[in-house]
């Protein structure tokens, strides 16, 4: 295995969203074992090899413009067509039009792996051009990743490609627990019990519900929602219509430096999304890693029901219904009992399924099971 070159390819860097984490801790995984793996991926600023370790590299391409979410850089295909034949593997990261136009135009012969993020939901413009590239790089891929089993078994895109598809979790190394920040931040928040949420602040993460829940929980709970985004305005409208400033804050951006105080303080974690641009949800994997309760939601087509096993790491509640949520909340932290058979569900749940070791393990094996085969 330590003789395999593997290059990821897709979407951008710096990090902006779960694909850019995931491709870029499995270079790091994948290379602090001995393996090579690089990473190449449109960037707004000049072309770059960046040296990582002595088995990675990231090779950052210049974009001319981003349009419809994607990076458009003519940079990204001479590259690839320049270093591709160096390795033994392509591994796609989906949805990236970029990633797979540059895929065809290289002229790679070699083995290519697709990692299904998610489906196209949004860009209905681009899919009509992008289908027929999709449905080349569907059948180019000798396996076909996804994050879930649910995401896998429902996009229609993939309904007669299922023999090639394979279930990889994604996985996050588990944090250094600190409590002691936990309870200095639990000090500003008296007798109460927090729930932590965490997301951009847009119409998918379905905050206004996690919002109205607020008004069918009594006083003993408190709401933190941390994130920035466009909905700012609007959901702190409905907190002051329902009179709720002492029972919801919006926190603001965190930093990676304030987030582990957060999660440590935090009695249960809410993920209140509404749409099946929800695909995995990485945060309820942070929360569990914690050993955090997680009360999250049942999207039709979303694995994200699937991260959170309801019984067992937490609940899921009908995706939209605010009494729903508050329920749920107030189910899981009803008895000290009650909540401590969550909390070690969530954090068994994380170590069993969830850490960057079972992913960069995952990967390995599927990249195995590719080299065993006979070249296409």
């Amino acid at each position: 295995m330590a003789e395999l070159k593997i290059l990821q390819v897709g979407k951008f860097y710096p990090i902006r969203g779960g694909v850019e984490k995931v491709m870029y801790d499995l270079m790091s995984g994948l290379s602090a074992r001995g393996i090579r793996c690089d990473m190449l991926c449109a960037v707004e600023g000049p072309s770059e090899t960046i040296r990582l370790n002595d088995h990675a590299n990231l090779i950052c391409c210049h974009a001319l413009v981003k349009a419809a979410a994607t990076m458009i850089s003519p940079a990204m295909v001479w590259k690839l067509r320049k270093i591709c034949r160096e390795y033994d593997i392509i591994h796609v990261h989906h949805p990236d039009p970029m990633a797979c136009l540059a895929l065809i135009l290289s002229g790679y012969k070699g083995r290519v792996i697709l990692h299904w993020h998610s489906d196209i939901l949004k860009q209905k413009t681009l899919l009509k051009l992008y289908r027929p590239l999709q449905r080349w790089l569907i059948n180019r891929a000798e396996r076909i990743v996804g994050t879930t089993p649910l995401y896998l078994q429902e996009s229609p895109y993939l309904t007669d490609v299922q023999a090639k598809t394979v279930c990889v979790p994604i996985g996050i190394t588990p944090p250094k627990r600190n409590p002691a920040i936990g309870e200095a931040l639990r000090t500003q928040y008296p007798g109460k019990k927090i729930v932590f949420s965490l997301g951009r602040l847009v119409e998918y993460k379905g905050f206004e519900h996690l919002v109205e829940a607020a008004r069918y929980l009594d006083d003993q709970f408190v709401i933190l929602i941390g994130g920035s985004g466009p909905l700012k305005e609007k959901l702190q409208a409905a907190i002051d219509r329902w009179g709720l400033n002492d029972k919801v804050k919006l926190l603001g951006f965190l930093s990676e430096q304030e987030l582990p105080a957060y999660y440590e303080a935090c009695d249960l974690f809410c993920l209140s999304s509404v749409f099946k641009t929800e695909a995995f949800g990485i945060v309820q994997i942070e929360a569990m890693s914690y050993g955090k309760p997680v009360v999250a939601t049942t999207i039709e087509g979303s694995g994200v029901h699937w991260v959170n096993a309801e019984g067992e790491s937490g609940l899921n509640a009908r995706k939209g219904d605010a009494m729903a949520l508050a329920k749920a909340i107030a189910a899981i932290t009803a008895h000290p009992m009650i909540y401590e058979r969550y909390s070690q569900g969530a954090k068994q749940r994380f170590e069993q399924l969830f850490t960057l070791d079972h992913m960069i393990d995952n990967t390995l094996q599927v990249y195995n099971r590719c080299s065993d085969q006979p070249t296409l």
